[in-house]
């Protein structure tokens, strides 16, 4: 920490220039709405003054908000190649067996079918088989509240993403 006990990469986010601060805030949540909303609250005193900004934009998001959002995220069990993030956060499908595997993609195109896009869920810390539960209990869902599961999950991966921003040091 700084003098200042900001966070190292708090502080530099508050200085970046805006399409790079827009970048860094599009790789955490692809919803322009959202982005544009936490560069106009720019700079930020602390952490959670960022933090509570992006749950305020969360709580906002239209419909067309939450599905630009969604449509950055691969589906559980198949991250996008190269994508060190995605496959960070699935890491508890990574080790699953190939009948879980293949019960996953069963059970992501029967929700995608349901509902229109990618199951999505703050995988950080979950097993496979944890994950796996959480599809088969939520496709039973109506639309609208499966929505707002959706943004809730899509709020605590935002602040993993955000904290880890935040937090980092200084590149080499």
């Amino acid at each position: 920490m700084t003098s200042t006990s900001m966070p190292p990469g708090l502080a530099r986010f508050n200085v970046l220039e805006e399409q790079a601060a827009f970048a860094a805030l599009h790789e955490a949540c692809a919803s322009t709405a959202w982005v544009k909303r936490l560069l106009a609250a720019r700079p930020y005193a602390t952490a959670n003054d960022l933090f509570t900004a992006s749950d305020a934009a969360m709580a906002e998001l239209t419909t067309s908000d939450l599905e630009e959002a969604m449509a950055g995220h691969p589906p559980i069990g198949r991250p996008k190649p190269g994508d060190p993030t995605s496959s960070r956060e699935q890491r508890g499908m990574a080790d699953a067996s190939e009948e879980l595997k293949a019960e996953m993609l069963e059970l992501n195109l029967a929700y995608q079918e349901k509902f229109g896009h990618v199951f999505l869920i703050c995988a950080t810390g979950r097993t496979g088989e944890q994950m796996r539960d959480a599809v088969k209990e939520r496709i039973g869902n109506a639309p609208g509240r499966e929505r707002e599961i959706v943004r809730t999950e899509l709020g605590k991966i935002n602040l993993i993403r955000l904290t880890r921003l935040v937090e980092e040091d200084a590149p080499a």
